[in-house]
Order: structure tokens, then sequence, then C-alpha cells
């Protein structure tokens, strides 16, 4: 009896939006943030236990969630403590400067 082999099917890329900008694109295209037990933090690995939501890795885009918190609140389902607010702020001033202000 032969055994017929199936064709390989391409491996899927999983997709991201922004909670910022709504962009989609490739996971590998942000930085996950992660609401635990303890508090809500920038997960590197993106494999980190908590509900998360995804942000570009621009830094227009931090600024903008920073300033808004209902919107990392709403994506998150839950409220931001000034301790939240000041490691995500704290992360997002280490990130590079957006390269669409380096063109203009």
């Amino acid at each position: 009896m032969m055994v017929r082999k199936m064709p390989l099917l391409p491996k899927r890329v999983p997709i991201r939006t922004c909670i910022a900008c709504r962009t989609s694109s490739s996971k590998r295209a942000f930085r996950r943030i992660v609401r635990t037990e303890s508090g809500v933090f920038p997960d590197e690995s993106g494999k980190r236990n908590g509900r998360g939501a995804y942000l570009c890795l621009q830094a227009e885009c931090w600024r903008k969630a920073l300033q808004k918190p209902q919107i990392i609140e709403q994506a998150l389902h839950t409220a931001l403590t000034a301790e939240d607010l000041a490691r995500l702020q704290a992360y997002a001033d280490a990130l590079p400067p957006d390269l669409k202000a380096d063109l203009a």
C-alpha cells in the first residue's frame, strides 16, 4: 500500500494590532504589555502569563497610550495604578526614537 504525502503548508505568521495606532502587522513588530496579578508589565519575551495587549515599537504609539491610559485599561480590562504607569513610562523612555522623526 502506498502512502500519499501531504504537501507542506506555509508556516502561519501571527498577526497583532497596536492598541494605539490600530495598525496590524506580524507579532515581531510589536512589544507586548501584560496584566498579571502583581500589575502591568512590558513583556519582552511575549510569553508571560496574563492578559496581553500590543504596542508598536515606535515611541509615538507609547506616548499616545501613556497620555490616554484608558487605551491600555480598556485593552487589559483593568485600572492602571500610578506604579504601573511609571513602569510603562520608564520602558517607553528607553525605546529608540521614531524612524519617521529621523526622516523628516
